[in-house]
């Protein structure tokens, strides 16, 4: 009988992380970036809070102290009494009359153009693409007189506006709204359409599928972080428009929410304060509407980010 005599192996040390790992969070690099991106964002959140600041505090507080001054008093009557005076929910309800149908159908208009453009393979689809895109840069303010005197000799019936006209009805602004926001969300969704695998067209073709289906049923539900990321765009950008509805529309009961902070300006004086937290109540719809599609958003946003 033999005998192993060969020294015992001693037990396996688990092995250091490697330098790069224990270096990575305590790069200069890494901390200038972080400390860059901190700094823009507070400089973006600056007006913001401080509005918040000053809507919680008495004007007479912040004229004699100045409204970078440590709070004597905060309260929330500013808030009561800015929608109260406004009438903001009058505002309000007009407000998503205009947004709601000009996003739904911005998307649905822009995603059946888009469709066209880059999945049927149309001749000239180039050329179509840049003309939306090209739309995108001409300025707003160059056509509000045209626009004015067309809405003015555009009839209408009674049902549908008071005016008899286009002008001073909601339809005016809406389609304006989709006439300059169309083309972005063209630009935008056929320039994803166009990173969908083309095989599952062809399989649903080989299947029978028309135009229609291809569209509905199989491209739509494949854009959806896409046109949620369009969606929230668009109804901030409508949300908070004032121009279009300053124009077109001379009826004071039917402004949109942007409007309702006028009434809060007195005509000698101003109180800064409550418009401060008139501003904070126009501006939470958006932040509640970001806040629901904030995955979709964000995910849109990112979309080809990983393709090579």
């Amino acid at each position: 009988m033999t005998v192993d005599t060969a020294p015992a192996r001693p037990a396996a040390q688990p092995a250091p992380p490697p330098p790069a790992a224990v270096r990575r969070g305590l790069r200069p690099g890494r901390l200038g970036v972080h400390a860059f991106l901190m700094a823009v964002s507070l400089a973006f959140l600056a007006p913001l809070l401080l509005a918040v600041y000053a809507s919680l505090r008495p004007y007479d507080e912040t004229s004699e102290y100045g409204y970078f001054s440590l709070p004597r008093h905060l309260s929330f009557d500013y808030y009561r009494q800015a929608f109260a005076d406004s009438g903001m929910t009058k505002y309000f309800v007009n407000t998503m009359i205009i947004a709601v149908p000009g996003v739904l159908v911005t998307l649905f208009l822009a995603s059946f153009v888009a469709f066209a453009l880059a999945r049927l393979k149309m001749r000239g689809g180039i050329v179509l693409l840049m003309l939306f895109t090209a739309g995108n840069l001409l300025p707003q303010q160059v056509i509000v007189t045209p626009l004015y005197v067309v809405f003015n000799r555009i009839p209408l019936p009674y049902w549908m506006s008071d005016s008899m006209t286009m002008y001073d009805s909601y339809w005016a602004v809406v389609v304006v709204q989709i006439g300059f926001q169309i083309g972005f969300c063209v630009f935008v969704l056929a320039n994803f359409m166009r990173t969908l695998p083309q095989e599952i067209l062809e399989a649903a073709i080989v299947d029978g599928a028309g135009v229609w289906t291809q569209y509905w049923r199989i491209t739509l539900p494949l854009c959806r972080p896409a046109l949620a990321a369009l969606g929230t765009l668009q109804f901030t950008w409508m949300y908070n428009d004032f121009l279009w509805a300053l124009v077109f529309v001379s009826d004071g009961d039917k402004l949109p929410i942007t409007s309702a902070l006028n009434n809060l300006r007195g005509q000698f004086f101003t109180d800064y304060n409550l418009l401060a937290a008139g501003s904070v109540i126009v501006a939470l719809p958006t932040l509640v509407v970001f806040l629901l599609l904030q995955r979709h958003f964000i995910a849109g946003l990112t979309l080809g980010s990983s393709k090579g």
